[in-house]
């Protein structure tokens, strides 16, 4: 048994809260020295990354975006001739005459024409693609990118394949009409046939676009609730038109405003296939009359007026679609 005298026993003593750190710094301050000058802390570091990010951008967007528009609009207000090195400011002229020529509410007719039923075209068959090239059907890879392929080509080679497609002589649609007896429409001498074969040209060209947009939003929706319906016997009808397009919103909004900004600014088909005829102004646009006042009648002046009406219609509409969106997710 141990005696007492071969136990050692060891004292361990808390160290005294009152002795000075051999840091030198009084008890709760943290060891930095106080220079009397802001650190460099994380909030400014954040501060300096996004200035360094965002000043080129909008650097460049003041050059290439808003200077033009302000450029455009003083040149609305002058009369000059391209061809001349002066130009003469005559206030809001150009404007007056633009408001007050029966040809600009034609020209106004063709726009609205052209770009609704595109738009609505273009949403609806697209989606209608969309849902059928959903499912899983034999060949549906190669249907998909027949579909597609007319958007990656330019507008002015599609124009030219379609002058023969539409042609009164020879074209394809004689031919196919012809068969039935039905004795095909002159598209190049009546405006309004006119406007009708680069309206379906224009769709034909950019359907792709509206259909890989409505593709890739009905594979990303939620699954769950497909089962669900399934699961409760829903109609096929119901089950499109509660379960599938709600989800959809978001998509048919991005789309109606991009392909709306897009046919309203459509150039290339038109010029290749009725350079805005027939009968003067059958088939022309605003961005057409902008064009052709500014390089053909070379009157830049004037044509800045019309490109500026149209930017300015652009701007109403694309707001009231942006409205009427927010008001739809409120409800």
């Amino acid at each position: 048994m141990p005696q007492p005298h071969d136990v050692h026993c060891r004292f361990v003593t808390s160290p005294d809260v009152n002795a000075p750190t051999t840091s030198g710094n009084a008890p709760g301050t943290t060891g930095h020295r106080d220079t009397g000058r802001p650190s460099f802390t994380g909030d400014r570091r954040e501060w300096i990354l996004a200035a360094v990010l965002l000043v080129p951008n909008l650097v460049l967007l003041g050059l290439f975006t808003y200077r033009p528009l302000v450029d455009n609009l003083r040149l609305s207000l002058t009369s000059w001739n391209i061809a001349s090195p002066t130009a003469t400011f005559i206030g809001f002229d150009n404007y007056v005459n633009w408001f007050t020529n029966p040809d600009s509410w034609l020209i106004v007719k063709n726009t609205v024409i052209f770009t609704g039923v595109t738009v609505i075209g273009s949403l609806f068959l697209g989606l209608g693609l969309a849902l059928v090239l959903d499912q899983k059907i034999l060949g549906r890879n190669l249907v998909r990118s027949a579909i597609f392929a007319p958007y990656v080509i330019s507008g002015a080679a599609i124009g030219v394949a379609f002058q023969f497609v539409f042609d009164p002589q020879f074209g394809l649609i004689k031919d196919l009409l012809g068969r039935f007896g039905i004795l095909s429409p002159d598209f190049y001498q009546v405006p309004g046939w006119a406007l009708v074969m680069i309206t379906a040209t224009y769709i034909w060209k950019n359907l792709g676009y509206t259909f890989v947009i409505y593709l890739a939003a009905l594979q990303a929706r939620r699954k769950d609730l497909d089962e669900a319906a399934e699961i409760d016997g829903t109609p096929a009808w119901r089950h499109l038109t509660r379960v599938v397009l709600p989800q959809l919103r978001p998509t048919t909004f991005f789309l109606s405003i991009t392909v709306l900004l897009n046919s309203m600014q459509v150039f290339d088909i038109i010029n290749v296939m009725t350079r805005g005829g027939p009968q003067g102004i059958g088939t022309t646009t605003m961005i057409y009359q902008v064009y052709q006042e500014t390089f053909v009648n070379l009157r830049a002046g004037y044509g800045a007026t019309v490109a500026t009406i149209l930017f300015l219609v652009l701007f109403v509409v694309t707001m009231l679609q942006v409205r009427v969106m927010q008001k739809g997710e409120e409800n």
